[in-house]
């Protein structure tokens, strides 16, 4: 897979905590002098707005608090607790090719915000910035949460394909779950059923045909089948390593962060960070790809569990389920073993989470990849 060299601009529209305009002198003979004098939310305590604007998240919201009053912006720099959803991405290279494109736009994810009239004194109109740039006035920020509009990987309606990867200064683990086809349970509630060769068996929840030993079958490697599966991989891999890449700023500048995630709405890529990955990568700093803006993906070794046909207990039925597990090689053997299911099952929500402890299950197939 192929990716674009040029950084495109990070995108986003959202006005950074703007001044409140001065408050208007009231005329006294307007008013009575006692409800003049008293102003009922201002005996509410910053502790207890600060919990209220740490549930808010969101930081367009947070961004129009700032406006309400000289203390409510004073206020909302000191929130621990922001969710930054991004609006659009664009890429500098609209010419490149649909998998260097994929990459590209990644690789200019991060934006967010709300059109305003103006922004720090510019012209009228939309004006956009880095996440960067709208999280620069958040002074304790603890917990981050980063949303890209969708994922980056163009893949069909009825393929599943779920990643989930761990960083510090480097990759630590990833996990990948896909499926050729997903098949919903039928309304009605009659029994599924799968086809063999010559005819067609029940399914049991939770299991596969029963005919199935666990092996991968002689198809498998023949019809594509194998193939796809590393296309997956690869294309995970450079899609967490440039989310990765692009984090940087951000963890450079807020060395309060306890928790990062960099996930997507379509929900199918999660990149995380905790308190000491993100701190070795302050220490550490990361070893960049000399193809493209995203960190290098150093040698790996991979586990690989494959299913013809896997029915969950919700009746959704995973058809070419695979699940692979990824470390680094020089990690490998230091690690906590995935045999068991639940340090995997942990990586996906539900109904995946069970589909990733049902697929370690079976039969393990191993899988070494160079450093890219």
């Amino acid at each position: 897979m192929s990716s674009s060299s040029s950084r495109p601009d990070l995108i986003t529209t959202n006005k950074i905590f703007p001044e409140p305009e001065p408050e208007p002198e009231s005329e006294s003979e307007d008013y009575d002098d006692d409800d003049d004098e008293i102003d009922h939310f201002d005996r509410i305590p910053d502790s207890l707005l600060l919990i209220v604007f740490n549930r808010i998240e969101d930081v367009k919201s947070l961004g129009r608090c700032c406006v309400v009053s000289r203390r409510f912006h004073s206020l909302v720099p000191q929130v621990d607790n922001v969710v930054v959803r991004v609006d659009c991405v664009i890429s500098d290279d609209d010419s490149s090719s649909s998998s260097a494109a994929s990459t590209s736009s990644l690789a200019g994810a991060g934006g967010t915000g709300a059109a305003h009239d103006d922004d720090l004194g510019g012209s009228a109109g939309v004006t956009h910035h880095s996440p960067t740039q709208v999280l620069k006035n958040f002074n304790e920020i603890r917990s981050l949460r980063i949303e890209l509009p969708s994922g980056e990987l163009g893949i069909g309606d009825a393929v599943l394909l779920k990643w989930r990867a761990d960083f510090g200064s480097s990759l630590d683990n990833c996990f990948i779950l896909g499926a050729s086809s997903v098949v919903l349970p039928p309304s009605s509630g009659v029994t599924k059923c799968s086809s063999s060769s010559e005819n067609v068996v029940s399914t049991v929840v939770g299991t596969t045909i029963p005919d199935d030993n666990g092996s991968i079958p002689e198809s498998f490697y023949t019809n594509g089948g194998l193939k796809l599966r590393v296309v997956w991989t690869i294309s995970s891999l450079i899609a967490a390593s440039a989310r990765h890449y692009l984090l940087q700023p951000i963890i450079a500048e807020h060395h309060t962060l306890d928790s990062l995630v960099l996930t997507d709405a379509d929900g199918q890529g999660m990149l995380c960070m905790n308190k000491e990955q993100l701190e070795e990568l302050r220490v550490k700093p990361l070893s960049p790809s000399t193809a493209s803006k995203r960190t290098l993906v150093p040698a790996l070794n991979m586990r690989l569990w494959y299913a013809p046909h896997l029915e969950l207990p919700n009746g959704v039925v995973l058809k070419g389920a695979t699940l692979v597990a990824i470390r680094p090689s020089e990690q490998a053997s230091v690690k906590k073993d995935v045999s068991d299911g639940s340090w995997v099952s942990t990586a996906f929500e539900e109904p995946y989470g069970t589909a990733a402890k049902l697929l370690v299950k079976r039969r393990t197939y191993c899988l070494e990849m160079n450093s890219f």
